[in-house]
């Protein structure tokens, strides 16, 4: 790697080292902990999981709702040198099932409703199942403390897992620096203090979600998780909890933006961030009136990268669709189809190089050498980039602009959802022959998921039965709104169904 960094960079669990003693850390419903407390209880469920998983780089997942365990966990598995496999709460036993199986976790944390969804045959055989409430008191009661680790900057410390265009969830590796770093970044552009509490709304399954605990951490602030039940509980909470920092994704922003909020809630909020899709311009409108002293954060990113640009808030007025430009630590650059730098105005691929950039997909080469492969040769950092597969513009003033998508994945409230796992759901059942899941663009989600399917031979009962299976088996936010049904699917020159005939058809 041609780039360099000045400063030594830090293993993940030393980020809960970076705040006063007795400032608060973490808001739970138990209590607020101190950064002391943080510290004695992340070094306590560290030492905890070292016993339980001895072997250094073993994978330990997580599978809860917002709270001490989830929260701690992804220091506490990097003090103990394992990799943290968060999962999200909201996927159901099949998806849980593969990311289990992939990851070859040693260790499953959850809750028990969710453990009880698991049946003997979505459990692998190296992997033990520990009730979230169980491992925090063992945790505890063992009482004992562990050093902060000497992680080496490249060491593995979590896999994500993150859907693809084609295929189940697929594990992008991150190390100690991808989220220090990450950390360092965000703090630096948000303008981060100690004296800040950021509403953790987002879930920690996701880089974003977790970004909002690190970077917050780095800067000696306070964490407050969020499982929202309605968008009021939002308002509710920044009031109550004098809340400075607000991350979101456009849906539930569209949300937000719908709610009576008195001036004086308003006002406690310094910063808004968004990700996870882009901003409209009459959105972007309604939020600066309805929170006229904060900062509002355009970004982007993609987890295989962290995040890439962001727009600094003073041109959102005026600029209120570009991406903005390359977050610290981050280079970005336009490829044009020649292989070459794009010139200002021409529309080429997003490039994403330096030290954000994660370390490949687990166990995966392929997948890895399709989306990680060298950095074009103007990259100051070299190296491996990512090849992100959106299309952007370059204007004159260097401000990034999002053109297109080359994949087909769906974009649904903050979720990126592949078709082919709904195709394959949808398939499994044995009511239909054929299914295509696509993306409709819809106001309040982004995207909403339709699928058109044909019966299989035989079946009388399939549109009744197809929308019950599918919410035994797929989580809620790729549950499809509608279903088409058809005799016959539409069929391209090639000989495979028309999926732009159908994607035309279904928006018109």
């Amino acid at each position: 790697m041609r780039g360099t960094l000045e400063n030594p960079i830090l293993p993940l669990d030393h980020l809960a080292l970076c705040g006063a003693d007795e400032a608060d850390a973490l808001v739970l419903r138990e209590g607020v902990l101190s950064y002391r407390e943080l510290r004695s209880r992340i070094s306590r469920l560290a030492a905890w999981l070292a016993r339980e998983v001895p072997e250094k780089g073993a994978r330990v997942a997580s599978w809860a709702a917002k709270g001490e365990l989830t929260c701690l966990m992804p220091l506490a598995a990097a003090r103990a040198g394992l990799v943290h496999v968060p999962v999200n709460p909201l996927l159901k036993h099949a998806q849980v099932a593969h990311i289990l199986a992939d990851s070859g976790a040693a260790l499953l944390i959850g809750t028990p409703a969710r453990l009880r969804t698991l049946s003997h045959a979505d459990i692998p055989a190296q992997c033990r199942l520990i009730e979230e409430v169980q491992a925090l008191a063992d945790a505890a009661a063992l009482g004992g403390d562990m050093a902060p680790s000497q992680a080496g900057p490249d060491d593995l410390a979590a896999i994500l897992y993150t859907s693809g265009s084609t295929g189940r969830p697929k594990g992008v590796m991150l190390s100690h620096a991808n989220m220090v770093l990450g950390a360092q970044s965000v703090a630096d552009y948000l303008g981060l203090a100690a004296d800040d509490r950021t509403l953790a709304v987002l879930p920690l399954s996701f880089d974003y979600g977790q970004n909002q605990l690190f970077s917050t951490w780095y800067a000696g602030g306070c964490v407050v998780p969020l499982d929202y039940l309605v968008p009021r509980d939002v308002m509710k909470a920044v009031e109550r909890h004098g809340i400075t920092t607000l991350a979101a994704v456009p849906p539930l922003w569209v949300q937000i933006s719908e709610l009576n909020w008195p001036d004086e809630t308003a006002a406690k909020l310094r910063r808004l961030t968004n990700s996870g899709g882009a901003l409209t311009v009459d959105l972007v409108r309604r939020l600066r009136a309805l929170f006229p002293q904060a900062r509002l954060f355009a970004m982007y990113g993609l987890t295989e990268a962290f995040r890439s640009t962001y727009l600094d808030p003073a041109l959102i007025d005026t600029h209120p669709t570009s991406m903005g430009k390359a977050v610290p630590h981050a280079e970005v650059l336009v490829i044009n189809d020649m292989g070459d730098i794009a010139q200002d105005g021409e529309e080429g691929e997003l490039v994403h190089c330096g030290p954000l950039v994660a370390q490949g997909y687990w166990r995966d080469p392929q997948r890895t050498a399709e989306r990680y492969r060298p950095a074009p040769e103007a990259s100051v950092y070299g190296g491996m980039a990512v090849w992100s597969g959106d299309r952007v513009r370059r204007d004159a003033d260097g401000l990034l602009y999002f053109a297109g998508r080359r994949d087909a994945m769906i974009k649904s409230a903050g979720n990126r959802i592949s078709p082919q796992e709904i195709e394959d759901a949808a398939l499994a059942t044995g009511l239909v022959a054929e299914a295509v899941a696509l993306g409709v663009p819809d106001e309040r989600l982004g995207q909403a998921v339709h699928l058109i399917a044909r019966p299989a031979p035989g079946i009388s009962d399939a549109e009744e039965e197809l929308p019950r299976k599918l919410m035994q088996e797929l989580p809620n936010f790729m549950q499809p709104r509608v279903i088409h049904w058809r005799d016959a699917m539409p069929v391209g020159p090639n000989g495979k169904i028309d999926r732009t005939g159908l994607q035309a058809e279904i928006a018109a």
